[in-house]
Parts: C-alpha cells; structure tokens; sequence
C-alpha cells in the first residue's frame, strides 16, 4: 500500500465565511487553522497547500473566557535594546486593529515555516461584518459558540 500524495490538480479550493460574534477565540482559532491546513479533506497532504479559503468577519466581538481579555498580554519588539512593547487585549480589542488578536491565534496554530506563510495568505480577517469576497460566493460556516467541544461545529 502506498502513501496518497495530492497534486496539484487534485486540490479544489473552496471559499468559507466565519461570524466570529460571541465564538471564544481557542475555537475560532482551532477551527479555522484546521481548515487553512486542509485536514478536514481526505486529500490532505502535509507539504502542500490542500486548505481553503477562510474569510472571518466581526473580529472584534470574539469571545475571551475568564479574566483573558485583562490579563493576556501580547508582546512585540522594536528591534532596539529595551525596546520590548506589551498590549493587553482588551487594548488591541479596542484599538485600531482588533482583528489582529484572531489573525495572531490562528497563525500561532500553524506550524512555523514556509507553509504556514503561504496558508497565512488564504485567511482574511475583518473587524466588521463587511468583507470585499462576495464574488468567490463564500459557504457560511457556523463554528460552536461556548460549550462542551464540538457543540455547534457545522
């Protein structure tokens, strides 16, 4: 027996559309990591891009459990000595780009390397409930909400 390995010509790209309205961020994250990476397809191959295509709207009324949004702190640095900057994400949530939180879980759910860049470049993240993609005609994907795992995932 040997091991399936997809072409390029097998893979077919579809395009989902995800509310992230009142979804906690570790689910919202895990899902559409999943299916960025393609392993929902039976075709999945782990070297090559078989994932689809993922619009997420209403970034900024996603959920955080517990006292999340207060504590968890995102760090950057400047690139000069000392230069370490930290952000809640009530901060960022309230800031400018509140879609930058869901865009920095789900790539931290992505393995680190050339791959991952690519896939980062199939996901689009929107603040609001506007996004510029109704001509690829997205198939809505609810993700549960809260609850036990796997409670509402369609």
């Amino acid at each position: 027996m040997t091991t399936y390995s997809a072409r390029l010509s097998d893979i077919s790209k579809e395009w989902i559309l995800i509310d992230a309205e009142g979804v906690v961020l570790g689910r919202l994250a895990t899902f559409v990591a999943t299916r960025l990476r393609g392993k929902h397809k039976p075709i999945f191959t782990p070297h090559m891009d078989t994932g689809d295509n993922v619009i997420v709207v209403n970034a900024e009324k996603v959920v955080l459990t517990g006292r999340k949004r207060e504590q968890k702190i995102y760090y950057r640095h400047t690139g000069y000595p000392g230069g370490i900057k930290s952000r809640t994400a009530a901060e960022i949530l309230a800031g400018k780009h509140p879609e930058r939180i869901v865009t920095k879980a789900i790539q931290r759910m992505l393995p680190s390397n050339k791959l991952s860049r690519k896939l980062m470049t199939n996901l689009r993240v929107y603040a609001g409930p506007e996004h510029p993609h109704e001509a690829q005609q997205p198939t809505q994907v609810k993700v549960g909400a809260q609850g036990p795992i796997g409670s509402g995932v369609a």
